[in-house]
């Protein structure tokens, strides 16, 4: 049975940080995973269809439709040209808020070009007979285009306003690893979160829209690499994002705010040494929630709101370690907000790479596998007892 970790929690602000060690000795609940499917390649985002049904996008760049009983469709027609190498491919998946009635779904892939490659957002419709995408639209692509196969973010959360649905998409981008200074600058879209309508229109209440000087897509800037980018009910926009050597991040996202990179970091180069001046708070800089250290390598995130699992896991956030192999089962002051109070590590068993959780119809959490033979797990409640 998996143990509770002892850390640190970090607070909203530098000033607020405290310290508090939890004890390992406390009783929990687990999961057993079931598998749904195995046999996919390196897939990197879920969603559910109508029917007990999912859709998968893998990284070397298919689209499959998944059975309820777990049979693999093919792979589906009509995508457009992915550069498909290193961490890029075809990525994060959504679908639309009205997807019963207008089959339109939204996915993000590294999008090759001159100067290289970046991070594209495209539109499309799935058929009715599920065998392709039709009128495959991009609406957004990442400037500049760089040679890189690295840090391309890329996962998408449709927008709300006061927990309704409000047309627009957020979407994470990686600083291109090679570039990461330009996080700090308006003038490109490195290291950025964009906000833009579901037709590829910029909202003219984004906060730089009116800025000379700065693409008005961007929403907040200051960042590495976000992999996770989900709302909680409470109606926040939560991130988490890849530090270098150690300083994974969890931020609450807002509006026109800086998270920090490079010039403010948790972690260090690669091998050691500090990055930059080596600080870890500044003026202007809005802290993280928490941070790891060592890093997990944070991929993918979810809100749980239903109680399949009892009373105790809801409002609890899940999020998967790539590096380390589990699902993180992160235990908030409040339901659904506040500072991070407990971890859990949960999957260790099966020792792979999770890289995105998602929870389904059912009120139950699905994860994916990111490897050659990559799965898709169902994770069913076991009798225990609960954690307070």
């Amino acid at each position: 049975m998996p143990q509770w970790m002892s850390f640190v929690v970090h607070g909203l602000s530098a000033s607020l940080l405290t310290c508090l060690v939890v004890s390992t000795a406390v009783a929990q609940t687990s999961v057993r995973p079931q598998v749904v499917v195995s046999g996919l390649q390196h897939p990197w985002a879920l969603a559910f269809l109508p029917q007990g049904r999912f859709l998968v996008s893998e990284r070397p760049g298919d689209m499959r439709v998944i059975a309820a009983d777990g049979r693999v469709g093919p792979a589906l027609a009509g995508l457009p040209e992915i550069a498909a190498r290193g961490q890029g491919g075809l990525l994060d998946l959504v679908l639309d808020e009205d997807f019963a009635r207008n089959r339109t779904l939204f996915f993000c892939f590294s999008e090759p070009g001159a100067g290289g490659n970046s991070t594209a957002l495209a539109r499309a419709r799935l058929s009715t007979d599920e065998t392709r995408l039709e009128r495959v639209q991009v609406i957004f692509s990442q400037k500049p285009k760089v040679q890189s196969t690295a840090h391309f973010g890329c996962r998408i959360a449709l927008g709300q306003t006061q927990g309704k649905p409000d047309g627009m998409l957020f979407m994470t981008l990686g600083e291109r690893f090679t570039r990461k200074d330009d996080a700090q600058t308006l003038d490109n879209h490195h290291g950025k979160i964009i906000r833009i309508s579901k037709d590829g229109r910029v909202p003219a209440d984004n906060p730089f829209a009116a800025q000379d000087g700065a693409l008005p897509e961007i929403w907040s800037y200051g960042h590495r690499n976000p992999q996770g980018l989900t709302w909680s009910p409470a109606g926040e926009l939560w991130a988490v994002e890849h530090g270098p050597q150690g300083g994974d991040e969890i931020n609450l996202i807002r509006r026109s705010s800086n998270y920090g990179w490079p010039v403010v970091t948790f972690g260090e180069n690669y091998g050691g040494g500090k990055i930059g001046e080596g600080i870890t708070s500044k003026a202007g800089i809005t802290q993280p929630l928490h941070y790891w250290v060592p890093s997990i390598a944070p991929s993918g995130m979810v809100f749980l709101t239903s109680d399949r699992y009892g009373k105790a896991w809801v409002g609890n956030l899940f999020v998967g370690s790539l590096k380390f192999g589990y699902l993180d089962r992160i235990a908030l002051a409040q339901p659904f907000k506040g500072a991070v109070v407990r971890e859990q590590k949960l999957l260790v068993e099966i020792g792979e790479r999770i890289r995105d959780v998602r929870q389904g119809p059912d009120g139950l959490l699905y994860v994916l596998t990111d490897s050659a033979n990559g799965r898709l797990l169902r994770l069913q409640p076991t009798e225990g007892t609960s954690t307070p």
